[in-house]
């Protein structure tokens, strides 16, 4: 390794900056991590509701392999992060009243679709074959690599990309290809979903995404033992067992640059030079507010964002056998649904619903026979809408459609509530308009139309999280993490 013992800062404590200050530390360098929040993670916190605890953000965990690595470099055993393999995935609910249950098994998963839906499992599990292959021939090159070096694109794992281009359905949208391949209604809005998790419309991103279901079908999903908050905990524990240093309730107001050089950081009027300086936080208001001097990437900063959210944190006094972890209750008009999102910037009269109850594997997030429920919808970024009129009328949307759907007076059960909402979202994640995701992925060139993890006109600073390259969601902010770790470690700065 070259370049050891430097001084970095990073701002902001996220999935991406708490992998990033791990690595660093791990290589030798002296690191300081700044965070606005009295908390770390970002969105990936928790909070507690008279007796019942929620996870306030990401409730999907996949690759737990990534988080392991990083624990392994401050000398943690998997036994100092205990979790489980999920047998079931999601359970689904249609509107015509279809339920079905997503198993890992595949086998399992095959009698559920000819149980329910009397389909031959065979095109269902030959899809997932390719989504596997899609994912394992580009995986490599748009995940774990940079898209903004000229070493990647003369490698190997490129080549191998480039002779899978055939088969990865570059020139179709999600929707097209599920429609073509899948043609059954409830199987293509089954899949069609896959778009959510990065924050992105089916009828309009690439079919190169069809690769996420292998995620959850092809290697499973998990559940830490003590919550998702267990994934920040863990990774705070590790940081500082390296030597990293937090300062919370720090606020970075500037990154300082001089003859195109970051040089440290500013709070208030405190300035603090480091040799480097990593912004964990979103890239809109990084430039926005802590380069205001700086030249911005106009080009980068005005593309498409990904959806954002309105969650209910629900007590709920009763308990739901036909409930697991993750619940999905489907809008009958998904196409209309996204058309809100994205182009009308508005909410759809009939949402798809999220329903994660983490006290399902975890009973002490809740009273004895009661329920957390975190209750989420899609919703456009903020741009100045009415979301206090909104929010009121979506929570009795989506009370009467679960009421309708469980045959339960849902309202009925509600012991205690809060709200989230876009404007909340960026206002405690610095989030641009509440995306949650960064830029969205509605179109086959977004990969090339993230940030890339280094400036690329100012010496010394990196980024990284979910609104530069490769993403969002847990597993690519870790993966980004760690592209900015080797750049830093490997630059001539």
């Amino acid at each position: 390794m070259k370049n050891l013992n430097k001084n970095i800062a990073i701002i902001g404590s996220g999935m991406a900056g708490l992998a990033a200050a791990i690595r660093l530390a791990h290589a030798g360098n002296s690191v300081d991590v700044f965070e606005a929040n009295s908390y770390p993670g970002g969105k990936l916190s928790e909070f507690s509701q008279g007796l019942y605890r929620f996870d306030a953000g990401p409730s999907l965990f996949t690759l737990p392999q990534l988080v392991l690595d990083l624990l392994a470099l401050a000398g943690m055993s998997e036994k100092e992060f205990p979790y489980i393999q999920l047998e079931k995935g999601c359970h689904y609910f249609y509107e015509d009243g279809t339920r079905l249950i997503a198993y890992h098994n595949s086998e399992k998963f095959g009698q559920e679709l000819e149980a329910k839906l009397g389909l031959d499992p065979k095109p269902v599990l030959d899809y997932l074959e390719k989504a596997k292959f899609k994912y394992q021939a580009t995986s490599p090159l748009f995940i774990e690599s940079s898209l903004h070096q000229l070493k990647t694109f003369t490698s190997k794992k490129t080549l191998k990309g480039l002779a899978a281009i055939p088969k990865l359905n570059l020139f179709e949208t999600m929707h097209q290809q599920n429609q073509r391949e899948l043609k059954e209604p409830h199987l293509v809005q089954f899949f069609n979903r896959y778009a959510t998790y990065n924050g992105s419309n089916p009828y309009q991103a690439p079919a190169i995404l069809n690769m996420i279901p292998h995620l959850e079908h092809g290697i499973g999903t998990f559940f830490p033992k003590n919550g998702m908050i267990q994934i920040t905990n863990s990774l705070v524990e590790a940081a500082k067992k390296l030597g990293v240093q937090f300062h919370f309730n720090q606020k970075v107001d500037k990154i300082l640059v001089e003859n195109k050089q970051a040089i440290g950081i500013q709070i208030g009027s405190n300035r603090k030079l480091f040799d480097t300086v990593i912004s964990n936080m979103d890239v809109h208001p990084t430039y926005r507010k802590l380069l205001q001097e700086q030249e911005a990437p106009e080009n980068l900063l005005v593309q498409e964002k990904s959806s954002s959210a309105i969650i209910f944190y629900w007590g709920i006094k009763k308990h739901f056998p036909e409930l697991d972890l993750h619940n999905i209750f489907f809008s009958k008009d998904y196409k209309g649904e996204f058309e809100a999102i994205f182009k009308q910037k508005t909410l759809h009269p009939d949402p798809t619903v999220y329903v994660n109850i983490s006290s399902k594997y975890l009973p002490s997030d809740a009273p004895e026979n009661c329920e957390n429920w975190f209750v989420m919808i899609n919703a456009p970024t903020n741009i100045g809408q009415d979301w206090d009129a909104w929010i009121a009328q979506t929570r009795e949307r989506i009370l009467n459609k679960l009421s309708r759907i469980l045959k339960t007076d849902i309202g009925a059960l509600i012991e205690n509530e809060s709200v989230l909402d876009p404007r909340l979202i960026e206002q405690k994640t610095s989030s641009f308009g509440g995306s949650l995701y960064g830029n969205a992925s509605n179109n086959k060139y977004a990969a090339f139309l993230r940030h890339a993890n280094f400036s690329k006109k100012i010496k010394g600073l990196y980024f990284c999280g979910g609104s530069v390259h490769p993403g969002g969601g847990i597993p690519l902010c870790i993966n980004s993490g760690k592209l900015v770790a080797e750049m830093v470690t490997d630059s001539k700065d």
